[in-house]
């Protein structure tokens, strides 16, 4: 009886183990998928970049001649250069902007009109992007109108239409870390003779750095990737990437898009390898002194 309940219990164990090992293999295989369904489009493009024909489609040996081409290419380098001096006023001031509002939404508990002012704060996140670039376009053609101001559409205008929907996403983030934090240290440092400019910067700043942080390159990734917005409120002398981009692709293809594609991947894939591996540093360093 004894024998016949262990080799009983040996059969349900060897089941398990079969089930866990097949659920571990499809799980690896439904994971392999979607990164290949995600990954292998960009893995083509860089492939391409490198492809000495002009034909997208036709492979005619390797060659690097379009990352030269690129350079040269004075509208290209210029939109580029327009995109990342918009991208980075965009996410300075909306970092400005979102951290005051999400202190204000955190710190500053039922206010007469709280439920009005996170409706507009957060609103450009849920509006379709048409609606608000159309709707940014009339109110500067309004403003011309009436004011004289801004006498063409250009930066500036990209620059505020785009703070108005970078700032709802910092609003978010910012807020969500304050929520976090414990009150009782902020009042400690008060009750001790701190003011509240010195507890801000001395406190509550170091403590929510790592969410302003995020909402900086959030707000700077929507700025540089935006072309909904932008062609509404965008000038002739003002081109961005994505509108030199789209409208390269809807001549034909061109090569030097997928060497600027493959530069772009390959900052962001360095950027983001140097920060996990300060992360990974900082990690062991703490998980050291826990120890010591």
């Amino acid at each position: 009886m004894t024998e016949n309940k262990s080799k009983a219990a040996r059969v349900a164990r060897t089941s398990v183990n079969k089930a866990f090992n097949n659920g571990n293999k499809l799980r690896v295989i439904f994971i392999s998928l979607g990164l290949f369904f995600l990954y292998a489009p960009i893995l083509s493009l860089i492939i391409y970049s490198f492809n000495a024909s002009k034909m997208m489609t036709v492979w005619g040996g390797f060659s690097i001649k379009w990352y030269f081409e690129l350079f040269k290419d004075y509208q290209m380098m210029s939109a580029v250069g327009t995109s990342l001096w918009i991208s980075f006023c965009t996410a300075s001031m909306s970092v400005v902007i979102g951290t005051l509002a999400a202190i204000v939404l955190a710190r500053i508990n039922h206010f007469k009109g709280e439920s009005l002012f996170a409706l507009f704060i957060t609103a450009p996140m849920v509006l379709p992007e048409v609606i608000v670039g159309l709707s940014m376009l009339l109110l500067f053609v309004t403003l011309t109108d009436f004011t004289g101001w801004p006498q063409s559409r250009g930066m500036i205008t990209i620059w505020i239409s785009m703070v108005t929907v970078t700032t709802a996403y910092v609003t978010v983030v910012v807020r969500g870390r304050l929520c976090e934090l414990d009150n009782s240290i902020e009042e400690a440092a008060l009750d001790l003779g701190a003011g509240p400019i010195k507890t801000f910067f001395a406190i509550t700043l170091p403590s929510i750095l790592p969410a302003i942080i995020s909402g900086w390159l959030l707000a700077f990734t929507l700025t540089m990737d935006d072309l909904v917005i932008t062609s509404f409120v965008a000038g002739p002398n003002s081109s961005t990437l994505p509108i030199v981009v789209f409208s390269s692709v809807r001549r034909g293809l061109n090569p030097e898009i997928n060497a600027l594609a493959t530069i772009i991947v390959f900052i962001v894939s360095l950027c983001t390898f140097a920060y996990w591996l300060i992360r990974t540093r900082a990690e062991k360093k703490r998980r050291i002194g826990m120890v010591k």
